[in-house]
C-alpha cells in the first residue's frame, strides 16, 4: 500500500481532521499520534465500522465516509469494518426496543452490496475491508465468559440508552449488553489508533478505547502495549424529513432507510437529485454543512433554489460522475422546472372563483378548493410533511397565504399538478 508523506504538517493534517467533528477523546493524544506517525514515516490505523442490516448504505454513512476519505488521503490506513458479527446482535445505541436480530443468510447479503457502495467515496486501492465474524466466529464460549468479565454491569447501563429503558421498564435482552464489548474488541483485533462513528456510537467507541488498555487479542491481561484509540464523533445526518420547530431548531430523526428518511447510494442519479430536491431550504443548509467543503457563507448568497440545484448535482457527481450529474439536473429541470411547467397541456388551469373571492386564501384551502386534495386534513398533512409545492418552492405552513390576482403553479407529492387562480369579487359564469 502506496503512501505519500510530508505533504501536510501536524498543524495542517490536525485541522484538516478536526473539521466538521464534534468531540475527539483526547485532541492532545491524536496529536501525538499523528507527531509520532509524521516522524516515523508511518500511518496510523484508522478504523469505522458499519453493521450490515439493510442492503443499503445513505448519506448519513457519507459523513463518516468523507472522514475516512480524509484520512485516507493524508496517507493513513483506512479500515471500513463490515459488523456481521455484530449486526446479528443489533447495536442498542438510540434503540427504545430490542432490535429484531438477523439471520446469517440476511446479513452476509446485505454485506455484498456493502463492499460495493463504499467505493464511491473510498479509494479501493488504498482501504482494508474486515470483517469482524473472521476474529468473533472463531471464540469460543470461554473466551466470551472472559471478554464479559472485563466489563460491569453497572458501567453497561451508564448508557443512556440502556437507563431510559431500564426506568421505562422496557425489555432488555442479555445479548444487547455483549453488543458495546463486541464492537471494543474489533478495536484490539485491529490495532485501532482511532476509531470514528457518529455522535451515538460514543459509549462504544469508548469501550473499545477501555478494552485497549485491559487486553489483548487472545484476550490476555496487557502488561504493556501503546496508548489506546483516540475517538472521534461526527454528528448524525438528520433524514429527508427534518423541520424547524416553532423555536427555529432544525429537528427530525437520524436518516435511517427503517424510517423512510434515507437517500442511497445505489440509488439512480434522477433518484438522489429528485430527493435531495425535495427536502427543505432549512434542512439544504445542514446537509451543504455536512455533505461538502463549502463555506456556508458563500453558499447562503445563492438562491436556495440555486443552492439546492448544485447541492444535488454536486453529490451524484461524488457517487457517480459529472455526466451523470448534469444528465439528472436537466431531467429535473425539464420535469419540474416553472416553464416546462405551464406548458404541459395536462396541467389543469382551475379558476376558484366560485371558491373564494376574497383577497387571501390558506393554502390548505386553495388545495381542496381546487380538487388537489380530498380533504382539508389531508391536505393540511401532506403540506407538513412537505409534499407541497407553489412556483416551485416547498410549503410546509398549512395557513400559507396565497393572493387573489395571481397565478400560482401547484404540486401535490409527484403526480397532482395544477395552476389556480382567482380575482376578487368575480364570480365564474
Amino acid at each position: 500500500m502506496s503512501t505519500r508523506w510530508g505533504l501536510k504538517s501536524v498543524d495542517e493534517q490536525l485541522r484538516t481532521i478536526l473539521h466538521g467533528t464534534v468531540e475527539v477523546i483526547q485532541k492532545n493524544e491524536l496529536e501525538e499520534k499523528l507527531q509520532w506517525s509524521y516522524e516515523k514515516k508511518s500511518p496510523l490505523k484508522v478504523k469505522a465500522g458499519f453493521d450490515p442490516t439493510s442492503p443499503h448504505l445513505h448519506l448519513g454513512h457519507t459523513v463518516l465516509l468523507q472522514k475516512l476519505k480524509t484520512f485516507q488521503d493524508l496517507g493513513h490506513q483506512v479500515t471500513f469494518l463490515v459488523g456481521d458479527f455484530t449486526g446479528m446482535i443489533g447495536d442498542p445505541s438510540s434503540m427504545s426496543e430490542t432490535r429484531r436480530p438477523l439471520t446469517r443468510e440476511q446479513v452476509d447479503k446485505n454485506a455484498q452490496t456493502y463492499q460495493q457502495q463504499v467505493f464511491k467515496i473510498l479509494d479501493p486501492k488504498k482501504t482494508i475491508i474486515r470483517k469482524n465474524s473472521e476474529w468473533m466466529c472463531q471464540k469460543t464460549a470461554e473466551d466470551l465468559i472472559h471478554l464479559a468479565g472485563q466489563y460491569t454491569l453497572a458501567r453497561i447501563l451508564e448508557r443512556d440508552d440502556f437507563q431510559k429503558r431500564f426506568k421505562e421498564q422496557r425489555p432488555i435482552s442479555l445479548h444487547e449488553f455483549l453488543y458495546p464489548l463486541i464492537q471494543g474488541y474489533d478495536s484490539v483485533m485491529l490495532e485501532a489508533d482511532v476509531e470514528l462513528g457518529g455522535t451515538d456510537q460514543k459509549f462504544n467507541l469508548l469501550v473499545g478505547r477501555e478494552l485497549q488498555k485491559l487486553v489483548d487479542k487472545d484476550l490476555r491481561s496487557r502488561s504493556t502495549g501503546k496508548s489506546p484509540q483516540v475517538v472521534i464523533t461526527l454528528p448524525l445526518l438528520e433524514g429527508t424529513d427534518a423541520k424547524r420547530d416553532e423555536k427555529g431548531v432544525l429537528v427530525g430523526r437520524k436518516m435511517s432507510k427503517s424510517y423512510d428518511n434515507a437517500i442511497g447510494l445505489d440509488e439512480l442519479p434522477s433518484e438522489i437529485f429528485g430527493k435531495i430536491m425535495s427536502i427543505s431550504d432549512e434542512l439544504m443548509w445542514r446537509y451543504y454543512e455536512l455533505l461538502t467543503d463549502h463555506p456556508l457563507k458563500e453558499i447562503r448568497e445563492l438562491h436556495p433554489k440555486e443552492a439546492k440545484l448544485r447541492l444535488a448535482e454536486e453529490l451524484v457527481a461524488s457517487f457517480y460522475d459529472l455526466k451523470a450529474a448534469k444528465t439528472a439536473r436537466s431531467e429535473f429541470e425539464q420535469r419540474h422546472g416553472r416553464r416546462e411547467f405551464l406548458a404541459k397541456e395536462e396541467i389543469e388551469v382551475k379558476d376558484l372563483a366560485d371558491f373564494q373571492a376574497q383577497e387571501n386564501c390558506p393554502l390548505v384551502d386553495v388545495l381542496y378548493g381546487s380538487h388537489l386534495v380530498s380533504s382539508k386534513s389531508e391536505g393540511r398533512r401532506l403540506i407538513q410533511q412537505g409534499a407541497v409545492e407553489v412556483n416551485g418552492q416547498k410549503v410546509d405552513n398549512p395557513n400559507h397565504l396565497l393572493s387573489a390576482g395571481q397565478s400560482y403553479d401547484i404540486r401535490v407529492g409527484k403526480r397532482r399538478f395544477a395552476k389556480v387562480q382567482w380575482d376578487i369579487g368575480r364570480k365564474k359564469s
